[in-house]
């Protein structure tokens, strides 16, 4: 419709000037003056069209309140959260999964290429199948831990993580709540360790160590290094899911995830 009336007026400008070449001189001159008017008037209505569009698209992410991009991006650590506790959640999510598959603690790994020589190395493996068995079972129970910590974060927490890198929420969490989520979940999984045999496992392992002349003495805290290698995992896939969310519409499952990312 708009390049409807812009031939019209030029083609009635071009009339104008071409009726006016055989009128005065003084005549000419103002219908001249008068279709520089008009083509001007023209050009400054395209441009603040144009300009009003542009307003219109960067005010749809500008309007969003504080609580409303707090709610949002609450609702995209909830909902990336719990994706994935609910992957790894699951027999072999750790054990199955070479990025996060937690081996054997080094002196134990140690341990366990001296007993693979002697045919005892299932021992060993059975430790290690155990203390993945064991953040498996310990992963679901972490979710009200993250959901308790997403609950307090702050308007200015939430600002920083929205305008921060792909990972910024999951790196606030490691900077501000890993002491602690390593607290709260140390019960957890020493709990875990109990319940699936991880602690049966090493004993009978250590037994059979000690069979083995001239061997060192080994020693490790399976609680507090399954707690961590836990935690690596979970953060892990916490920050490719965040990122997900913020990139794929598919992930933005709510309308203010949508406001919120786009």
């Amino acid at each position: 419709m708009r390049t409807q009336k812009n031939g019209l007026s030029v083609a009635t400008l071009a009339f104008a000037l071409a009726f006016g070449l055989q009128t005065t001189a003084v005549a000419g001159t103002s219908l001249l003056d008068q279709g520089s008017s008009l083509l001007n008037s023209l050009n400054t209505s395209k441009t603040e069209s144009s300009s009003s569009r542009s307003t219109s698209s960067t005010s749809s992410s500008d309007s969003l309140s504080s609580s409303e991009i707090v709610s949002g991006l609450k609702q995209a650590l909830e909902t990336g959260s719990s994706t994935v506790v609910g992957q790894l959640g699951t027999q072999n999510g750790f054990n199955s999964d070479s990025a996060i598959h937690i081996p054997l603690p080094s002196g134990l790994s140690k341990a366990k290429a001296l007993m693979d020589q002697t045919g005892l190395g299932s021992y060993a493996e059975e430790v290690e199948l155990k203390l993945n068995r064991a953040a498996e079972a310990a992963t679901p129970k972490a979710k009200e831990l993250f959901v308790k910590a997403i609950t307090e974060m702050t308007f200015s927490d939430a600002t920083s993580i929205l305008n921060g890198e792909d990972d910024a929420a999951t790196q606030y969490f490691k900077k501000k709540m890993s002491p602690d989520l390593t607290e709260a979940f140390t019960p957890v999984v020493e709990d875990s360790l109990g319940e699936v045999g991880a602690v049966r496992a090493y004993d009978a392992m250590v037994a059979q160590y000690k069979t083995m002349p001239f061997v060192p003495d080994i020693k490790g805290n399976l609680t507090s290094y399954t707690v961590e290698k836990t935690l690596d995992g979970i953060f892990y896939y916490l920050a490719k899911e965040e990122k997900a969310i913020r990139e794929n519409p598919a992930k933005q499952t709510t309308a203010l995830l949508k406001k919120l990312f786009n």
